[in-house]
């Protein structure tokens, strides 16, 4: 058995992504290789962080008592943990779950997306305002499916010209979902929307973060 270092486990809507609004049971595993400017999550992200030890059966009994059958992995970069294929593969063995994990863009999902009944990713590029472009690994985009989700996360209107750049040299829209999403109090997502229309962008979606309007924003364990 794997060991995986849990900072925190819980049930709540998904927030943002492909299956925002629908529950699922979250696990956040510690530790991340960036460090994003307007990270929410900041404090799961040192690799000394508290955390629970868990197995993979431990986890995966865990979800199964919560009676939710859709999981979210996330961190932290949950793809830097560890042994996280041993977890991979035994979520995959659960056919009635449905998993899905997000993670930061700077990890090659190659090897993980080889998995038999490979979880679902939700990719999240990392744009100049978060001061972490230059770590994102693009041949990621080669690899992505219908069931995927691209997630641009931006601090200034003006990031959606490289949305749209981005977009339309890799063909990411025939491929998987394409979000955008603003960073919370940082732009007024109105703008965002008046972006879209300007320039007629009718395969790129706008989403806010929910639990951020339902809970405080600092809250945590939603």
């Amino acid at each position: 058995m794997s060991v995986f270092f849990v900072v925190e486990k819980f049930v709540s809507i998904n927030g943002e992504g492909q299956h925002a609004g629908e529950l699922a049971v979250f696990i956040r595993l510690r530790g991340c290789n960036l460090a994003c400017s307007y990270c929410d999550t900041r404090w799961a992200c040192s690799y000394e962080a508290p955390a629970e030890q868990m197995t993979e059966t431990e986890i995966i009994d865990y979800v199964k008592s919560t009676g939710i059958n859709r999981v979210t992995l996330t961190g932290g970069e949950p793809l830097k943990a560890r042994d996280i294929k041993d977890l991979l593969r035994a979520f995959a063995a659960e056919p009635d779950l449905k998993v899905e994990i997000e993670t930061n863009g700077s990890v090659n999902i190659v090897p993980f997306a080889a998995i038999p009944n490979a979880p679902a990713f939700t990719l999240d590029y990392k744009l100049a305002g978060s001061g972490m472009e230059d770590k994102m690994d693009l041949s990621n985009f080669a690899f992505l499916q219908p069931k995927d989700t691209v997630k641009f996360v931006c601090s200034d209107v003006s990031e959606l010209d490289k949305v749209c750049e981005l977009v339309d040299t890799y063909g990411l829209a025939m491929k998987c979902t394409v979000l955008i999403s603003p960073v919370f109090g940082r732009i007024d997502p109105a703008d965002m929307v008046n972006y879209l229309i300007e320039h007629k962008r009718n395969d790129i979606r706008l989403q806010l973060q929910l639990h951020k309007f339902i809970w405080d924003p600092d809250k945590r364990g939603v």
